[in-house]
């Protein structure tokens, strides 16, 4: 396959006004995907974006370039990415877009495509486009311009689209519940899910201003929630983040449930209604213990790179329905296209009504390893992973570590580090072997 210049795994991200993400370069990319995805279907795109202020930028830059390669685009305003994702099936549009990066801080931003299906964009789609932003910018005659319309019960749509994802025998009445909404897209959706399906809801990170997107809130900045669950004497916390599509959890002490412990409850969930389609698909940064507490369940599991996007690809491979990162990512297929927050947590509330069980209980079975990561820069040409050094030093830690344990060295692919991951029963441990590896590392440099 050709090298894709623009798209990452996950669209195109980075600072605004530098790089990639510049008004021009949206302009363009509208114009570009306009060109590709004009050629068929229903000539009208969907545009999505969270609340960062740079999202009025982008969003009416894109807008432009759509219309002048004649296609209409409905603007959605401030929604979550799996909601961009749903609507784009439900309104049979060409085309999905979500302006946003995500997880990451204002002054960043991103775009992103969904399929009419609601998943993302083949590769070859997305080489098209990028065949398409080489070329001169044109427009198509006045009669031909794109009109712009705006959905207006977005929200609402979307909102019920969530409820119904839980089961219409249960009620969350006696709940109370912490929602994190990460001041992000959630921020007039998830509180109002929740409060609608019967539970106490204390939303905080609800307040965007353009500037405080995942600041020291959401799924990537766990304090606040955990204080709040605790002071409240909440049952649980709910934690998205900017977009929408990645979700942790707070027990009733403060305890963050991570990814791999969603997967986990969702998977024997399954297994106990007869649901459960194969196995469960994990990546290579999945915890030890999520492999292992499987295992005793006879639930098959797999690792696949990391990114959603693989997991995606893997379990369409395997014909199985769960997978996901200990991110937070969490792909259900029976309930979605994509990564969706908000329906995880109600999958996992739903779990707790059918089980009459708490989130504590939910999670007894399975133990998290202790996994402890390292960054190391590095310069230069040369490939750490290839020294001798530093194999035998991966060597050495992964047979004192046994079956109990695992080692993972990867290169970061958005900055010249090595990740050294090291995971095992005794925390002082796995401590000091990713210490060993990354000093081996070090060395070289």
């Amino acid at each position: 396959m050709s090298m894709r210049k623009f798209f990452g795994t996950d669209g195109i991200r980075g600072k605004v006004g530098a790089g990639k993400m510049t008004p021009e370069l949206a302009l363009k990319l509208g114009w570009a995907a306009g060109r590709v995805l004009s050629r068929s279907g229903t000539q009208k795109v969907i545009i999505g974006k969270d609340t960062r202020i740079s999202g009025y930028l982008f969003e009416s830059a894109m807008e432009a370039g759509l219309s002048a390669a004649g296609l209409n685009v409905m603007l959605m305003g401030p929604m979550p990415t799996p909601a961009v994702a749903y609507l784009t099936r439900t309104f049979r549009a060409e085309a999905g877009v979500v302006i946003s990066a995500s997880h990451n801080p204002y002054y960043d931003n991103g775009i992103k495509f969904f399929s009419t299906d609601g998943s993302k964009l083949d590769d070859e789609v997305e080489l098209e486009i990028e065949r398409e932003l080489e070329k001169p910018l044109t427009c198509v005659e006045s009669h031909l311009l794109g009109k712009v319309s705006r959905i207006d019960d977005a929200p609402g749509r979307y909102i019920e689209y969530c409820k119904g994802n839980f089961p219409a025998e249960h009620t969350l009445r006696g709940l109370k519940i912490v929602v994190d909404c990460a001041h992000g897209a959630t921020y007039h959706i998830a509180p109002n899910v929740f409060r609608e399906l019967g539970a106490d809801v204390i939303a905080i990170g609800d307040k965007p201003d353009g500037l405080n997107i995942n600041h020291e809130v959401g799924a990537t900045s766990m304090a606040k929630i955990c204080e709040t669950v605790v002071a409240e004497k909440a049952d649980l916390g709910i934690a998205l983040d900017g977009d929408g599509d990645r979700i942790m959890m707070v027990n009733r002490e403060g305890r963050v449930i991570d990814g791999d412990e969603i997967l986990y409850i969702l998977a024997c969930d399954a297994q106990l209604r007869g649901v459960l389609c194969g196995g469960v698909v994990g990546t290579l940064m999945s915890n030890l213990g999520l492999d292992l507490a499987l295992q005793e369940l006879d639930i098959p599991f797999a690792r696949s790179n990391v990114g959603d996007r693989y997991v995606m690809t893997m379990l369409k491979e395997k014909g199985w329905r769960i997978g996901g990162e200990n991110s937070g990512h969490i792909l259900n297929l029976d309930h979605g296209t994509t990564g969706d927050g908000i329906v995880a947590g109600i999958l996992v509330l739903a779990a707790m009504c059918r089980q009459n069980a708490t989130l504590d209980e939910l999670t007894a079975n399975i133990k998290m390893l202790p996994q402890v990561l390292v960054n190391v820069r590095f310069e230069g040409d040369h490939d750490p992973l290839a020294s001798k050094e530093v194999l035998n030093a991966q060597k050495e830690v992964e047979s004192q570590l046994g079956e109990r344990g695992r080692v993972l060295l990867r290169k970061s692919g958005t900055e010249p580090l090595i990740r050294v991951m090291v995971e095992g029963d005794v925390e002082a441990d796995v401590i000091k072997h990713a210490n060993y590896i990354a000093d081996a590392v070090r060395n070289l440099v």
